[in-house]
């Protein structure tokens, strides 16, 4: 049985990757971005990415080079090396884990985690990092849900922890967005067909690709679907009429109430 989205990450729009603004000291998947959004009352995005000793870091990127001073893989490095490494915008702030951020958000607002793809083709090189966000969730109380854009990845989630609600992040998977993805591979993802196989339970999908009909298909059926990644209060109000809530960045989206 899959477990069901909790209704808040349906009520309470969701901070891409935090609240983050750099002009104000609050970097990507950062600490201060985190403090941000919890004050405000929105829902928390985050992303996962791999250590070389197996830790789960929240960081967006493959490599460290648009969102750190350093270069290179993250997967190059060890958690503490990590840690150790300062966010560009931020103020004195490493590269966070996922158990410190657990920590800070104590189940205060819904937080949504985003497990990046480790295969590098989508494909089902996985369960390492999954392990470790599990590992790291084994004890957290408070609203949480999973995703991933490697429908494999999604699978070994339901495996570790069935209880955890689970999703696939999708998209249009337009082949000039995906250069690290062959055509074929785009084309098979593009609509969702590893969604049962996957034991998914909704999906979080590109926003101006919402009226794809297999996305309205699974919405039909009772899937939840969020969207990604809205900026703009014209972009939520399209986005809402298709989805049942949004991803927002660059802007404050507004709070039921």
């Amino acid at each position: 049985m899959r477990p069901p989205l909790p209704a808040a990450f349906l009520n309470i729009p969701i901070a891409h990757r935090a609240l983050h603004d750099v002009a104000d000291g609050r970097p990507e998947n950062s600490r201060a971005a985190i403090h941000a959004a919890i004050a405000a009352g929105y829902g928390i995005e985050i992303d996962l990415q791999l250590t070389s000793d197996g830790q789960a870091m929240v960081f967006h990127d493959d490599t460290l080079e648009r969102l750190t001073g350093a270069c290179g893989p993250v997967k190059a490095l060890s958690h503490s090396q990590a840690q150790a490494i300062p966010l560009k915008g931020g103020v004195d702030e490493g590269i966070p884990d996922l158990a410190e951020v657990l920590e800070l958000v104590g189940g205060q607002v819904p937080l949504l985690i985003e497990v990046k793809d480790q295969d590098g083709l989508m494909g089902p090189d996985v369960g390492v990092l999954e392990r470790a966000a599990v590992d790291a969730l084994r004890s957290y109380n408070g609203p949480v849900a999973l995703m991933s854009f490697n429908p494999h990845s999604v699978a070994e989630l339901a495996r570790l922890a069935p209880h955890l609600p689970r999703g696939i992040t999708t998209s249009a998977y337009d082949p000039i967005e995906w250069p690290e993805l062959t055509p074929a591979i785009c084309d098979h993802l593009r609509d969702i067909p590893d969604f049962e196989g996957a034991q998914a339970c909704f999906i979080s999908h590109e926003a101006y690709d919402l009226t794809r009909p297999r996305v309205q298909s699974l919405r039909d059926s009772g899937v939840p679907v969020l969207s990604w990644t809205i900026t703009s209060a014209a972009e939520e109000a399209a986005a809402r009429a298709f989805a049942d809530n949004v991803t927002f960045e660059g802007y404050l989206s507004n709070l039921p109430g």
